[in-house]
């Protein structure tokens, strides 16, 4: 199996104001990083990576900060192994608040089904809910380069929350046209 090659981003930026050392943290994030300590993180190695790595760099130089971008590969597999680990159990953790929230979405319509509450204005709420589920899982998914452990869960778990609001689209329906 080839080596994986990484991105390495080391920088450092003063302590004030806060909010950019915030920002810069949440843009890393968001782009999946890991973080190794403090000011360290990396990310798989991607064309995408490098560019926006590269725009990482110019505003932290903006921001009086300092930064390094290396490419690296892991001296052996068992610190491939560690260095993936990681990045599984970052994602692991967004996919666990993600079946969270999907608990809760089918606890609101076993709520609404139990209760006969069948009328378009919670149908609406409720579909505004499935597609930020939607939404979110395409996101987190986005960041998963190396297939976190509860991926499919969070996969079958969403068609769940799909299908019991389709039939529950469906009460809200037969109802609504019974008050015809």
């Amino acid at each position: 199996m080839p080596s994986k090659n990484w991105l390495l981003i080391t920088y450092k930026v003063p302590p004030e104001p806060a909010r950019k050392r915030v920002a810069l943290w949440r843009r890393l994030k968001a782009m999946g990083a890991v973080y190794l300590q403090n000011g360290v993180c990396l990310l798989p190695k991607t064309e995408e990576h490098v560019r926006r790595l590269k725009m990482l760099e110019n505003d932290i130089g903006e921001a009086d900060g300092e930064s390094v971008i290396l490419e690296t590969v892991a001296l052996d597999r068992l610190q491939e192994e560690k260095v993936i680990a990681r990045f599984k159990a970052d994602r692991d953790e967004e996919y666990r608040e993600f079946l969270g929230r999907c608990t809760d979405f089918v606890q609101e319509i076993v709520k609404e089904t139990a209760s006969a509450h069948f009328t378009y204005a919670e149908l609406e709420e409720n579909d505004v809910d499935l597609k930020k589920l939607q939404s979110w899982l395409e996101k987190i998914r986005k960041l998963d380069f190396y297939q976190g452990t509860l991926a499919k869960e969070a996969e079958q778990r969403l068609k769940t929350c799909e299908e019991l609001l389709g039939q529950y689209a469906q009460r809200v329906f037969d109802a609504q046209d019974e008050n015809r």
